[in-house]
């Protein structure tokens, strides 16, 4: 059986991230949610030199920086408000599968940045993904 090479990684981001989902919640139990996204910063400046394969930082176009820059931008003020959202008395298992559906973002826009076809079956997983955070927020 052929394992895509990315698929580990999907395997390790499924598992990091649904632990990340109770973590958060509690730390916002007893620190501000701007506490917590410090400390998440501070996680991932321990976990880089691991994780970093090397070479140089800045060779890179300026627009390949840009993109990444404003990907860490969007990552800390999205990781804020949900620190903010379970802080403010959000339930975990509201909240981390409410924000768990950003694909959805990237579903809809990816048709008209990256020009990427959405097929019949994506659109019926979205609708499937909308209908399960109801049942969970019911």
């Amino acid at each position: 059986m052929h394992v895509p090479p990315w698929l580990p990684y999907a395997v390790i981001t499924l598992v990091s991230w649904g632990v990340v989902g109770l973590l958060q919640k509690l730390s916002t139990n007893y620190i501000s949610a701007e506490s917590s996204l410090i400390w998440l910063v501070v996680g991932f400046l321990l976990l880089e030199p691991l994780l970093y394969p090397g070479g140089a930082l800045f060779h890179y176009s300026g627009w390949n920086l840009a993109w990444a820059l404003l990907s860490g931008v969007l990552n800390a003020l999205g990781a804020w408000a949900l620190f903010a959202a379970l802080k403010n008395g959000g339930k975990a298992s509201i909240v981390a599968p409410l924000t768990a559906l950003y694909p959805l973002v990237v579903i809809i826009l990816v048709p008209f940045i990256l020009h990427e076809t959405i097929t019949k079956l994506q659109v019926v997983g979205v609708v499937c993904a909308l209908i399960a955070v109801i049942l969970l927020s019911a």
